[in-house]
């Protein structure tokens, strides 16, 4: 190996592998955003203006993304972004364009990702438009591990049991309260209920409600993680069970043909994740309760345990 190669190995940021991908995957939504918006008639102006943004918005972190890789393939050029304050910043930034990329292209309002039904008719642009987003939120919370030495990742594990999941199951409600309203509002107003039809409109109803019960009961119990490393046990079974069946019911309510989640979209995919999250939250309460029912530890406990530290006992022997 020459000594350039080794400088390149060693300046190389961590993130680079994830700096690629998500070139890639702004690369495909760009060219994906340019080919809806051109064969898309928007609707008003609003929807004109969205489109647009969605474009400028999938351009900006396209040119950031080129110019950040090709800055890590050299040595001299990468100790001027790799772990740098401008990192982080450019992290940041990508973060919150892609946010709004995603809830832009992800809105039936606007004909680019989804029709008017709430379906993907757009695969590209959409699930890269997520995986973009995702990607964005890898590079921050790695960069904050890299500068600052903030394991987002490892705290939130180490605050509490199960406080990952719920902030995971935090996360899907509150889109899939989102969906439904926009969905309700779209198709269920002025006048359009009657197009829709009753059942479909109900269905909606239900799953609004099953997202404000998620979304209140998900934020109180992260609250509480996080406020006093743990939450009171039978509260987080109730919630946890209650949630299970309620969105079991739920996918099977809103997820079935003439439900408003029938077709793949935001609505479909993230009912279904909010299900999976219950059921293993659940699982995982119940492993709690048996191995407190058996005499061994629990989580909590586990978790209390690692936080206080091991204590080194001295034997007495030693000590004489």
């Amino acid at each position: 190996m020459t000594q350039e190669d080794g400088l390149v190995s060693t300046s190389r940021s961590p993130r680079f592998t994830t700096w690629a991908a998500f070139l890639i995957f702004s690369t495909i939504t760009l060219g994906a955003a340019v080919e809806a918006k051109n064969y898309t008639e928007a609707s008003d102006e609003t929807s004109d203006s969205n489109q647009k943004w969605a474009i400028a918005c999938s351009g900006i972190t396209f040119g950031i993304s080129l110019i950040v890789v090709l800055m890590h393939m050299h040595s001299v050029t990468s100790i001027f972004i790799v772990g740098t304050k401008i990192e982080g910043f450019l992290c940041l930034i990508l973060a919150v364009f892609w946010a709004a990329t995603v809830s832009i292209v992800s809105d039936a309002r606007h004909g680019l990702a989804v029709n008017e039904n709430g379906e993907v008719k757009n695969g590209n642009l959409y699930y890269f438009s997520w995986a973009g987003f995702i990607c964005s939120i890898v590079l921050w919370v790695s960069y904050l591990r890299s500068a600052f030495q903030i394991d987002m990742a490892g705290t939130l594990q180490s605050r509490s049991s199960r406080l990952q999941m719920w902030a995971g199951f935090l996360a899907a409600s509150l889109i899939v309260m989102g969906a439904s309203a926009n969905i309700f509002g779209q198709d269920c107003t002025n006048g359009n209920e009657l197009i829709a039809g009753e059942t479909y409109c109900r269905r909606t109803k239900f799953a609004i409600s099953i997202g404000v019960i998620g979304t209140v009961f998900g934020l109180i119990v992260v609250i509480l993680k996080i406020v006093t490393s743990k939450a009171p046990f039978m509260l987080e079974s109730f919630f946890s069970v209650s949630l299970m069946f309620l969105f079991a019911f739920g996918v099977a309510y809103i997820t079935s043909q003439k439900g408003p989640g029938a077709p793949l979209g935001n609505l479909y995919y993230f009912t279904w994740i909010s299900f999976l999250c219950t059921f293993m939250l659940t699982a995982s309460i119940f492993e709690d309760y048996q191995n407190a029912k058996s005499g061994g530890s629990t989580r909590e406990q586990d978790d209390d345990q690692d936080t206080r530290g091991d204590i080194q006992v001295e034997s007495l022997d030693d000590a004489i």
